[in-house]
């Protein structure tokens, strides 16, 4: 299974936008795909459609209880498309974890040896907490959302210290597959110019495509459905559709059938 978390530390740059989205675009191309959200927001749970009263077992049991990742896994409406859910138990994970030996690799050791899926999508807290880490070392690779406005080039120079860290502690292998540029406004000079900032820093690293500004992204959620299912048509939907082709462009090549 190869395992992409999706994380930046700045908040409402479309990380859980992204991963709702781009699991969607995998699953309709048959992947097996699995969704877990590790964001005590819970808002990947929301956006897949699954209700907080659903929500029995979680990634907090994943990560506290050391449960079975089987056991957290709950089918969605999007054929192909598993979710772990979070709940706000999961809030206090963070403290929980503090005493415990190997706290940072509790997900990694949930998802050893998982041959359910082909594909799983981490969607992290705004943070580079304790959640961030375990997924950081859980993870093959790390897809970066990047609201494209100022402050966000300060987090990301943050985020690539941090994955520099975790390289040189926890986990070696762990690599970049690409920044996607998100709520683009092509009416605005600023976005631009971040655009252009961030292409010159990290070259072929950020991803042709482009996520818009778009209504219907935001309207998606509260129908508790992805966009592509929402409003397949509409300027966002393609935009993720063209994202994930592109992704998986960028695996390995013993990785790019499903």
């Amino acid at each position: 299974m190869l395992t992409i978390a999706i994380a930046n530390q700045k908040g409402g740059v479309g990380k859980t936008t992204t991963a709702i989205n781009i699991a969607t675009a995998m699953a309709a191309t048959g992947w097996r795909t699995l969704l877990i959200d590790l964001d005590p927001q819970g808002n990947a749970s929301t956006g897949m459609g699954v209700d907080a009263n659903d929500r029995g077992l979680s990634s907090y049991d994943l990560l506290v209880d050391e449960i079975a990742l089987e056991d957290a896994v709950v089918p969605t409406s999007i054929p192909g498309l598993d979710l772990v859910p979070a709940t706000v138990d999961l809030s206090g994970a963070e403290v929980e974890l503090v005493s415990v030996e190997e706290r940072t690799g509790r997900l990694k050791a949930a998802l050893a040896n998982h041959g359910e899926h082909d594909i799983c999508f981490i969607d992290c807290p705004p943070s580079l907490g304790l959640l961030t880490l375990n997924a950081l070392c859980a993870a093959d690779t790390l897809l970066v959302p990047l609201q494209c406005e100022f402050f966000a080039l300060e987090g990301l120079s943050q985020l690539l210290q941090t994955v520099e860290r975790i390289q040189q502690r926890f986990n070696p292998d762990l690599g970049i597959i690409g920044v996607a540029l998100t709520m683009f406004d092509r009416r605005n000079r600023l976005t631009d110019q971040v655009a252009d900032d961030v292409r010159d820093c990290l070259g072929n690293l950020v991803f042709e495509t482009v996520i818009p500004r778009n209504v219907r992204l935001s309207e998606a959620p509260s129908h508790g459905l992805p966009a592509l299912v929402y409003d397949h048509s509409c300027t966002g939907s393609r935009a993720y559709i063209a994202l994930a082709r592109e992704l998986i462009g960028r695996f390995p090549p013993e990785r790019k059938a499903a």
